[in-house]
């Protein structure tokens, strides 16, 4: 029955994310929803203008639409999983809901505004906290612990210190999942993997309908790709970007394991990382830089990688990340 329900998750996701590019994108066009390119950002990127964006709608339905059709019907029919479990799923979806309606909001501002610049950072870190607290607390209400897991060590309490240290690492990871936006495909190939690995560790963890959501997941990002692979027709906005960062944080937290965001996330973090230590290089010695530019997948544009080698190395990297992921909860626990 999984692996009927893995399949079924699989084609709804990608069959209405894929299809869904016929209609939208042309429809972005239509309202001349194109992306606005930074006078800062590399001079080549410069063709990419107009480009529609917010694309990002495409997966997000898709993965509603199979996560909505498919998981309650397995729970009607076997329903071996807990409540707490089945909350876990419906309140992770709804936070990446949540962080994509912030996405989306940031998008349409920077549309009607002409420029590449919507909510401020401050009004963009409250909304994306308020997504946070209402994800842990709808935990919480669940019955939720403060208790994670670490592979290899076991269960650790948290206590009070679990919310705070939760709230953080969420809207952490969201905006480093949207840092690595930047290039045709990037982030979707990316995020294919990690949503992947944490998928095959709630399978492996009999965890199926966690799974069947990661499953449709990594699926809805392949049917993106389909009109975002270089050169993009479409471009996933903050909109996808933070779909996608919710969903991660969601499967992690799902599983009882933030600590795999570590490996995982390595992209991520890498890039994240790469901005703070540009900013902070540059304001102590006045002006100097440590990167030709960051996110670092421009540094490596600046070096005259083409962006199909930076998504192969990246990806790459994004897949061995998830590997060591899943080697750990398979002999770690």
């Amino acid at each position: 029955m999984n692996s009927f329900l893995f399949l079924i998750a699989a084609l709804v996701a990608f069959g209405v994310t894929a299809i869904l590019g016929l209609w939208l994108i042309p429809f972005l066009h239509k309202l001349k929803f194109g992306q606005t390119i930074r006078e800062v950002g590399p001079s080549w990127h410069k063709k990419k203008q107009g480009t529609p964006t917010m694309g990002g709608i495409m997966f997000i339905l898709g993965v509603a639409a199979a996560v909505c059709s498919c998981i309650p019907v397995y729970y009607n029919q076997n329903g071996p999983e807990t409540r707490l479990m089945q909350v876990k799923i419906f309140a992770g979806l709804a936070m990446a809901l949540g962080y994509g309606a912030i996405g989306f909001m940031d998008d349409y501002i920077s549309i009607k505004n002409h420029r590449n610049l919507g909510l401020n950072e401050k009004q963009k870190l409250i909304l994306q906290f308020l997504v946070a607290a209402a994800y842990l607390f709808t935990l919480y209400l669940a019955g939720e612990d403060t208790a994670t897991v670490i592979p290899f060590i076991g269960s650790v309490e948290l206590s009070a210190a679990y919310y705070p240290l939760a709230a953080v690492l969420i809207v952490g990871l969201t905006n480093a999942v949207n840092f690595t936006d930047g290039i045709d495909g990037l982030n979707t190939i990316v995020s294919f993997f990690a949503i992947m690995a944490l998928a095959l560790c709630a399978g492996v963890l009999s965890m199926a309908g966690l799974a069947a959501m990661g499953v449709a997941g990594a699926a809805a990002c392949v049917g993106f790709l389909i009109w975002n692979f270089h050169p993009a027709k479409v471009f996933m906005g903050d909109t996808g970007s933070l779909f996608l960062g919710g969903m991660v944080g969601a499967l992690s937290f799902g599983l009882d394991m933030p600590i795999l965001l570590l490996p995982v996330g390595l992209i991520y973090w890498g890039e994240m990382l790469s901005v703070v230590i540009q900013v902070t290089y540059f304001k102590r010695t006045g002006g100097k830089r440590v990167f030709l530019m960051t996110p670092i997948h421009h540094h490596f544009e600046k070096k005259g990688w083409s962006e199909v080698k930076i998504c192969a190395v990246f990806g790459t990297i994004s897949l061995l990340g998830g590997a060591l992921a899943l080697c750990g909860v398979l002999w770690g626990l």
